[in-house]
């Protein structure tokens, strides 16, 4: 073995890992993180950046075209692993590490583009070679950022973070953007008047759904003049139907059941479905350390801490987060979203609460979160009327996360590029949710 198939074996155990996730695999999807982050191996942030991609959930036969893309973007040795089972995340990693490096020191490969995917959580997976061309790849939208930063200008503002506050910097909003086109490479641009009345090219860029830090399944068709938002369409992946209950809602519908489900578990649930969407916003706007925080005390709750012993470590996350000015000045602004509109969209839990922009949306899980900790071991039942998830009212007309779904284009209508992703991370949908029926007064699946 020569020095450099020695070298990149040995970085070959610490691979960057890609995840993305499928609607109803939530729980799959935590437990990579967490598997992730005890074995210490580092997470990228793009396809160029990682050398595993992990897909939580079974794709839909014939629907996995994007992530062809997604893998074809990657550099070679690169190992596509399929997980379906939370349990199976240490076993399949492990194979996967394997694969990588015995791809790396492979002698006289037979094509550039071999590589290799492992399906687990399957009868009879195994892993197999996969024969995959080069041709165009999934197509990438990148901004660069303004050059003078203006005290209103939100995009501009998207790059640093106040040293004072965070550790590290804000990574650029659209930097590394991945969409998931229709064809391959991003369409050609037409022409179309922008709001200074100037003829610009319109460029119809959709994004979604294996983009990091991006809500499970959503799939947005963007058409863009300049940097600036100025049509969406909102798609997403199929919802799968079965036994399985959306993850975050799960206490809620048990109960609506009549199965015996107590309020400190649902307390727990609320906890850290807003937790992991504190996290996801953070991470959106750069503010990596404290997301990573918040994900951590998400799967110790989810873990089963207790509030003692959780406490003190999660209020001060809270605090942090709630006391950063520079987040604020981040995010405030985008994303407006009085009580009175959300109300005519159906919205019922924390966008219709928050009455406000993404940064009032922000204080609206931090400050149901500082409230769930009290009720975190109440042993009392949850009774079956008490059907108000994370994101609302589960016995409404439709699942809470459809109103959120509704209101995108008119929030992101206008917007800027770089800001978003940060409106979409404020709201935070849960694409599960449309798998709900409302029978009887009660949300069923």
């Amino acid at each position: 073995m020569d020095l450099r198939s020695l070298l990149r074996r040995t970085a070959m155990q610490r691979p960057a890992v890609l995840t993305v996730t499928l609607p109803g695999a939530t729980e799959v999807r935590m437990a990579v993180e967490a598997e992730v982050r005890r074995r210490g191996w580092p997470v990228a942030g793009a396809p160029a950046d990682a050398d595993l991609l992990v897909v939580c959930g079974a794709p839909e036969p014939g629907g996995a075209e994007w992530l062809d893309g997604i893998q074809r973007s990657m550099p070679e040795p690169v190992v596509r692993i399929v997980v379906r089972e939370a349990g199976q995340v240490a076993h399949v990693l492990d194979m996967a590490c394997r694969g990588l490096a015995d791809g790396a020191v492979t002698p006289g490969q037979a094509d550039a583009g071999d590589q290799q995917e492992t399906v687990v959580g399957e009868p009879g997976g195994h892993a197999h070679g996969g024969q995959h061309g080069h041709g165009d790849h999934a197509a990438h939208t990148g901004h660069e950022g303004h050059e003078n930063h203006q005290p209103d200008d939100h995009a501009a503002h998207m790059d640093h973070m106040d040293h004072e506050d965070h550790a590290g910097h804000m990574d650029h909003m659209g930097h590394d953007m991945h969409a998931m086109g229709e064809v391959a490479g991003l369409p050609m641009a037409e022409r179309g008047d922008d709001r200074d009345e100037l003829r610009l090219d319109q460029l119809h860029v959709p994004i979604g759904p294996g983009l990091t830090d991006w809500p499970t399944g959503l799939i947005l068709r963007l058409t863009l003049q300049g940097d600036v938002v100025q049509g969406v369409e909102v798609d997403h992946l199929p919802v799968p139907s079965g036994l399985r209950l959306p993850f975050w809602d799960e206490p809620w519908l048990r109960a609506a059941r009549g199965e015996e489900v107590t309020r400190g578990s649902a307390a727990r649930r609320r906890c850290a479905a807003h937790l992991d969407s504190v996290g996801r916003l953070l991470a959106v706007v750069g503010w990596d350390d404290a997301a990573a925080r918040c994900r951590r005390l998400r799967d110790e709750l989810l873990s089963g801490a207790s509030r003692e012993g959780i406490s003190g470590d999660l209020r001060g996350a809270l605090r942090k987060v709630e006391r950063s000015r520079t987040l604020r000045w981040t995010v405030a602004g985008l994303g407006e979203l009085p009580s009175s509109r959300a109300r005519a969209v159906g919205a019922t839990g924390p966008a219709l609460a928050a009455d406000g922009d993404a940064y009032d949306r922000l204080l609206m899980w931090l400050g149901e979160i500082g409230r769930g900790l009290d009720g975190l071991d109440d042993e009392r039942p949850l009774t079956p009327d008490e059907l108000t998830g994370p994101r609302g009212r589960l016995d409404g007309e439709q699942p809470p996360s459809q109103a959120l779904l509704d209101i995108l284009p008119e929030l992101l209508t206008g917007a800027e590029f770089a800001c978003a992703r940060v409106i979409v991370a404020s709201l935070d949908p849960d694409i599960e949710e449309l798998a709900l029926a409302t029978v009887s007064g009660a949300a069923h699946v």
